[in-house]
């Protein structure tokens, strides 16, 4: 069973409009607003985290409160990204709940984590997780950046996001997640090198 689940709905359609201004004010409506309350919620998301480490490494228990939170950033940061990565035209709206929405990311709730797990994390993690899955990761990453690229001149012409590009960028996200879950001791689940 797979603890982290992500995935966008595909869009037939996209809007021609929306990308146009996406383009030439997305930094305007979406990137500074957005960025000022992620970058908020993102720097207590990294308090947590850190308090989160201690309570796994004595009670072997992720708190609740404190998972939920990091998910629901997780989830409206991603929002956020795939709207400006021309993967929606549904706007992101301002709201850590887990609404109705193309953008879908799911963590499953550890009931318990392994101590040994979180200290082999934390001082080799680099090595097992960090080194393998972070190579290839940083070349899915440019690829990725590359096929948003391609991909505005496609949707300017057609109003199609291509599907085989799209399912490659939703591949590369879940990918992303996966480590990040594990690399942020909510998972015990090793991340597979896999898009599915």
């Amino acid at each position: 069973m797979n603890s982290v689940k992500f995935n966008v709905d595909y869009p037939k359609e996209l809007s021609r409009g929306t990308l146009l201004l996406k383009t030439f004010f997305g930094w305007l409506y979406i990137m500074i607003p957005h960025g000022i309350v992620l970058g908020v919620l993102s720097l207590i998301a990294s308090v947590m985290s850190f308090f989160a480490w201690w309570a796994v490494l004595f009670t072997g228990k992720y708190p609740r409160g404190m998972f939920d939170f990091i998910v629901n950033t997780s989830r409206w940061g991603m929002r956020v990204s795939a709207y400006l990565g021309l993967m929606t035209d549904v706007n992101p709206p301002y709201t850590m709940d887990n609404i109705e929405s193309p953008v879908k990311l799911e963590i499953v709730y550890p009931e318990s984590l392994s101590r040994g797990t979180l200290l082999l994390r934390t001082f080799f993690g680099w090595l097992y997780v960090g080194v393998p899955h972070g190579i290839i990761l940083s070349a899915l990453g440019a690829l990725a950046e590359a096929i948003i690229f391609i991909c505005w001149f496609i949707i300017l012409f057609t109003g199609k996001f291509p599907e085989g590009m799209f399912k490659l960028l939703v591949g590369y996200f879940r990918w992303s997640f996966r480590v990040g879950a594990y690399s942020g001791f909510m998972t015990d689940e090793y991340p597979p090198f896999s898009f599915d």
